[in-house]
């Protein structure tokens, strides 16, 4: 590697005339914070890393400043040293809200008159409804397009980047818009779901984590989180723009609801054109210096003066972490991310995600639809369904405020629980005959599920699958668990139209139990298997995987990353002595 061009050999020299090794000054200092239970590298992977990284006790040195300047990083700090990351990972998760969009807006025109009376059937009463088979099969075609998508994503990101990657995405998006907008019969919709589910599935993954790569620690719950939110606006945006066409009578009611999508992509596509590339990302790919300079560009100057903050150090970290996990982990294609430790790795990412459908929300969360199927009008259904798109964004903003105090596992644990709660009480309350008051009650409860999940769960979610896989793996291993995601909400787009159909089951309300009872499985793994990763750095959480520390212990098992920091010094004066001889 080339990284040792990095430092200020100069002032290391100086350094060294002046006092002790920086190492052994390190270690044999009390404020330094070692504690004899702690875990880190152990001696075989510094060997190994030695071999990948010249100079290796001058780059733990670095690296060790920046680990203590992580975790000693406050909001206020991070926020000063980091706004253009913040602002560029804005940007990236923007596409998101085209995503949330359309996924809203389908669900939503199921309950449409004008949609239903292009795409759907004509029932006996005289009105027209969209059948339970193609509701099924619309979104699971958008379901399939993101699959490939991702797919697509995990492994040209890899390859070049996702500033290249994002930019392809959104020209794709522009272009297959164009078939759901000149849409003329239910096979047509079908294709343009398809097709741009493609580039919403890359969006998925690139917006994630691109923001997992450009933030601090201390930053990592609100950038990744805002993807969420951004998921959320897109929703609300769509109830929104619903409402406003709901009396409009002709085909235009349904075609400028999906000609808005239009609205976006330009502006982000100009965003991502100025945006630096991830330094992690350029790391593993060997350019050390162009990472450099991309995290002085993520990075304000005056902040850095006035923080002491180093991109030398943070560099350092880097490239130490990167190698550690190239000599754990070696080879980062989609067969690696099911090897060793990493398979634990992936299995609670993807959970993580697929938990998101399986606790319930295509079926509390689909209001408008269900509100229509107990006997609420149109305006009613659709003014309720912009409130509850509300309560969700509220839900979101809130787990920001929450999330830095309790965590991310007890969070996601206490969520399930509420959820579960207020499934079973919907389920109970379908049972007698419908009446207003039993509607309104069914109503104010999928709002405090609405909540439940955007305030727990929803934004949540996002953290965990950015933070828990190793970084050499994040990108594939967030593809493999977001196409989970996918591949349980085809299920799931089996199983709820029935529920709620009136030409199928006609469950109503009492489709409450089927969800409860999936929502009890995943509290249940949440509770055995889900860790916290809260305040680690992505170094540290290797370690804590690699020694196989249980999810309840997670929290609690101190990491000094370079306790054997020595060995270097050990080594490398051997390395000296041969030499002079």
């Amino acid at each position: 590697m080339a990284s040792f061009h990095i430092l200020d050999h100069q002032s290391q020299k100086m350094d060294e005339k002046a006092q002790p090794h920086p190492i052994e000054q390190e270690l044999s200092a009390s404020s330094t914070g070692l504690q004899t239970d702690s875990i880190g590298f152990d001696d075989e992977h510094l060997a190994l890393m030695s071999n990948l990284v010249p100079n290796l006790s001058d780059m733990i040195k670095r690296a060790r400043r920046a680990a203590l300047f992580e975790h000693q990083m406050t909001n206020l700090t991070a926020f000063k040293l980091y706004p253009k990351a913040i602002f560029f990972s804005f940007i990236f998760s923007l596409a998101i809200v085209m995503d949330g969009y359309d996924t809203s807006l389908l669900s939503s025109l199921y309950a449409y008159p004008e949609f239903q009376r292009r795409f759907g059937e004509k029932l006996v009463n005289g009105t027209y409804s969209i059948t339970s088979s193609w509701q099924s099969g619309l979104q699971n075609g958008t379901q399939a397009g993101q699959i490939l998508g991702l797919m697509f994503a995990g492994a040209i990101a890899d390859r070049f980047g996702y500033r290249r990657t994002m930019f392809t995405a959104l020209t794709l998006v522009i272009g297959f818009v164009f078939v759901l907008f000149f849409a003329t019969n239910v096979q047509m919709l079908f294709a343009g779901e398809f097709l741009c589910g493609l580039p919403w599935g890359m969006f998925q993954i690139l917006t994630t984590t691109y923001a997992a790569d450009v933030s601090p620690v201390v930053l990592k719950p609100y950038l990744t989180t805002y993807v969420n939110l951004c998921w959320v606006t897109g929703q609300f945006i769509s109830a929104g723009v619903l409402r406003g066409f709901l009396s409009r009578p002709d085909e235009w009611a349904w075609r400028i609801p999906y000609a808005i999508q239009w609205a976006w992509p330009i502006p982000i596509l100009v965003g991502v054109s100025f945006a630096p590339e991830s330094p992690w990302w350029l790391v593993r790919h060997g350019r050390e210096e162009e990472a450099r300079r991309s995290l002085l560009r993520l990075s304000s100057a005056t902040a850095r003066a006035d923080s002491g903050y180093d991109v030398d150090d943070a560099i350092a970290l880097i490239i130490l972490t990167d190698a550690q996990e190239k000599v754990v982990r070696r080879g980062t294609s989609y067969l690696d991310c099911f090897k060793g430790v990493d398979l634990r790795r992936t299995e609670i990412t993807c959970c993580v995600w697929m938990i998101q459908v399986f606790c319930g929300i295509s079926f509390a969360g689909n209001v408008t639809y269900f509100l229509q199927q107990v006997g609420f009008d149109n305006n009613q259904s659709f003014s309720f369904g912009l409130g509850v798109n509300g309560i969700a964004w509220i839900g979101t903003i809130s787990s920001w405020l929450v999330m830095q105090r309790v965590g991310r596992r007890s969070l996601y644990v206490y969520g399930l629980g509420v959820m579960l709660i207020v499934l079973t009480m919907i389920g109970f309350l379908a049972i007698p005959t419908n009446t207003p008051a039993i509607n309104y009650a069914s109503v104010a409860l999928m709002m405090i599920y609405v909540f439940a999940y955007d305030i727990t769960v929803g934004p949540v979610g996002y953290c965990l699958v950015s933070e828990i896989p190793s970084t050499r793996l994040r990108i594939k291993t967030a593809t493999l668990a977001r196409n989970a995601y996918n591949l349980s909400s085809i299920g799931a787009n089996f199983l709820n139209p029935p529920i709620l159909n009136p030409t199928a089951w006609n469950l109503k309300g009492k489709g409450g139990f089927i969800w409860a009872g999936l929502c009890l499985l995943c509290f249940a793994w949440s509770l055995l298997r889900l860790p916290e990763p809260k305040g680690r750095t992505p170094a540290e959480i290797d370690v804590l995987f690699d020694r196989k520390i249980s999810a309840r212990h997670f929290a609690s098992v101190p990491v000094d990353l370079f306790r054997s920091a020595s060995y270097c010094l050990t080594m490398e004066r051997s390395r000296s002595e041969k030499s002079s001889h």
